[in-house]
Parts: structure tokens; C-alpha cells; sequence
């Protein structure tokens, strides 16, 4: 009874205008607490309830659904679009040729050509591609059953080591001379890449590895996305395909920059190996996706130098991982196929 009579008293000030500092409100029938609001007189006041009571801003002292003030609306201006851009990558731009960070962002457009290259290797490189990189752990299933990989500082620090002077970079300086011979149409220069990266495997499940998704990749582009550079490719070269060299020439073949696509090459590797490791670890997606960002670095520094490495810089230092594929050969229980 004390509540319908608190609420009929509020009713009542409000049409009459009353200017009082502030008024009880009740928070709920049946509910004694009481908080105190400051109220406006005449039709502004009527409007002001009458918003409150349809937002229900805000919870206070553990309840929800309270007649609460609504937030102070920010009188700063909206940003601009510069300023919301500012400190991110304009992939398109850069991909595009012209785009660096911290360059004019305001014209958010892609060329044609950028468009079409960004779309293949995002298809490519996609774990749905047809190339069976889901059945390969690079040696990382017996790394984890030995416990040299047991959570995800392990497992980022192994896979630092792979890029930086393992399989990750000799594949990187293998794509990077493949792309370039493809691209000059040297074939000469071509056939001798992919005769070496055949050779350069340093286990027989490595070496099954790089060529049996080489090969899927080379036949499901061929159908998909067909280019003279890889008909030209399989003219010249009829032994086992390693991955890197597939992947190199056809983004030569379809005019894609080997900076960007090397990139996206190196990233679409180390996210199989990091999908290897959430699965034996076992580790949660947040803690893979953490070790992902900690490779962003590694993959980028990786880049970089193969860009301006030549054929003579190939070789492992990757001592563990090499003898981890080769472990692995006969490990008892295995889920991978390396």
C-alpha cells in the first residue's frame, strides 16, 4: 500500500510541475529502497520519465531493470575517418603498391587486380583447400609425446625456431626463387628449384609432406585457376612438386606480388602448425590464436630475409624439429601423417 501511494505521489508532481530538487522514487512495487533523482518541471520533466522509464538505463546495487538516469552523451565530435584509421594497415592499398601505414586511408578502394589477388590467395592458402594440410604436424605430434611442446610458450617458442631456421625458411627461400623464375619465364632456372626442393627435404615424411600437397595443390589450381605458368611448370618438371614451389609459381602465373603472396604462405603454414599443436596439446583456440599473433613478428622477419637470400642460404638449424620429423616416423600412436 505504502508503494501504490509513493508511485501516485510521483504521478501527481510531475503533471503539476512540481519543482522540487528531487523526488523518492520507488524502485519496485513491494521494494523499500528508494534512490533520488532530480526531476524537471512541466512538459520536459513528463518527457524525461517518460524516457527513463522506457530505457531502464543502468543497474545499481545489483538490479537490473532500475528507473536510472541515461549516460551523458560524449560532446567530443565523431571522429573522422583518418583519425579511425590511424595506427592500422591498409591491406588493399598495400597490396595495390601504394599503401603503407600511416599513408591517406581516406580513399577505401582497391583496384581490380589487387581484388582478384587478394581473393586467390585467400583461397589458396584457406585450410578448405583441397591440399590435405590438416593431416600434417611437421614433426610437432612427437615433439608434444617427447615433452618438448607442453602448452603454448612451448609451442610458440618451437615453432619460432621452425620459421626462423627450419622448414619455415627454406620453403620461404624456395617460393621466393620460384616465384621469381616463373614470373622471368626462365625455365631452365625453374626446373632446377623444383628438382632442389624435391631433394631438400630432410625426412621421408617431410619430403611426403611438401610434395603430396604440392601435387594437390598444382592439380586443384590447374582446374580451378588455370595459368600458362603452371602448364609451363608441368611441362618442365614431371618429379615430386614441392609445396612452396606450386604455390610460388602459380601466384607468379596470376601476376600476385611474391612479397605479398610469401606472406600469406608463410601465415597459411604456420596456422596448420599451430592447428596441429591446439589438437595434441591439447590447447584452447584463445591460447592458438595467441600463439599466432606471437608469430607475427617471426613470419614477417622471415619475409624479409628470404626476399634477399639466394639458393646457397638454404639449411636447417632446426636441429630438434628435423629429428622430431624423422621420430616420428615410427612413433606408436600417431594421429598425423608427419
Amino acid at each position: 500500500m505504502t508503494a501504490i501511494i509513493t508511485v501516485i505521489h510521483i504521478g501527481a508532481a510531475i503533471l503539476m510541475g512540481d519543482k522540487q530538487k528531487s523526488l523518492p522514487l520507488v524502485r519496485s512495487v513491494g521494494d523499500s529502497k528508494r534512490s533520488t533523482l532530480p526531476t524537471r518541471s512541466g512538459g520536459e520533466g513528463r518527457r524525461a520519465a517518460r524516457k527513463r522509464r522506457v530505457s531502464g538505463w543502468g543497474e545499481e546495487d545489483g538490479l537490473s531493470g532500475e528507473l536510472m538516469s541515461p549516460p551523458t552523451p560524449d560532446p567530443s565530435p565523431p571522429l573522422a575517418r583518418s583519425q579511425v584509421h590511424a595506427g592500422c594497415v591498409n591491406l588493399p592499398a598495400m597490396l595495390a603498391g601504394g599503401g603503407e601505414p600511416g599513408s591517406d586511408t581516406r580513399r577505401d578502394t582497391i583496384s581490380a587486380t589487387s581484388s582478384a589477388a587478394l581473393y586467390r590467395l585467400m583461397a589458396w592458402l584457406s585450410p578448405a583447400y583441397p591440399v590435405g594440410a590438416f593431416s600434417y604436424s611437421s614433426g610437432i605430434e612427437w615433439a608434444v609425446e617427447a615433452g618438448d611442446i607442453s602448452d603454448a610458450a612451448t609451442l610458440s617458442d618451437w615453432l619460432a625456431v621452425m620459421m626462423r631456421a627450419g622448414a619455415g625458411f627454406c620453403d620461404a627461400v624456395l617460393f621466393v626463387h620460384a616465384h621469381r623464375a616463373a614470373s622471368s619465364a626462365d625455365d631452365n632456372s625453374l626446373r632446377d628449384i623444383a628438382e632442389l626442393a624435391a631433394a631438400f627435404a630432410s625426412s621421408k615424411e617431410r619430403h611426403l609432406e611438401t610434395t603430396a600437397q604440392g601435387r594437390a595443390f598444382a592439380e586443384a589450381t590447374r582446374a580451378a585457376w588455370p595459368c600458362e605458368a603452371l602448364d609451363r611448370l608441368k611441362d618442365i618438371w614431371d618429379g615430386p612438386l614441392a609445396y612452396p614451389v606450386a604455390v610460388g609459381v602459380a601466384a607468379a602465373g596470376h601476376g600476385i606480388g611474391g612479397a605479398t603472396a610469401l606472406h600469406a604462405f608463410l601465415h597459411a603454414v604456420v596456422a596448420n602448425w599451430i592447428s596441429a599443436g591446439v589438437r595434441l596439446v591439447p590447447l584452447g583456440q584463445t591460447d592458438g590464436q595467441r600463439v599466432l599473433a606471437a608469430m607475427e613478428p617471426v613470419v614477417i622477419a622471415t619475409v624479409q630475409r628470404a626476399l634477399a637470400a639466394s639458393l646457397d642460404d638454404l639449411g636447417s638449424a632446426a636441429f630438434r624439429a628435423d629429428l622430431a620429423s624423422m621420430r616420428h616416423e615410427t612413433q606408436y600412436t600417431r594421429l598425423f601423417r608427419s
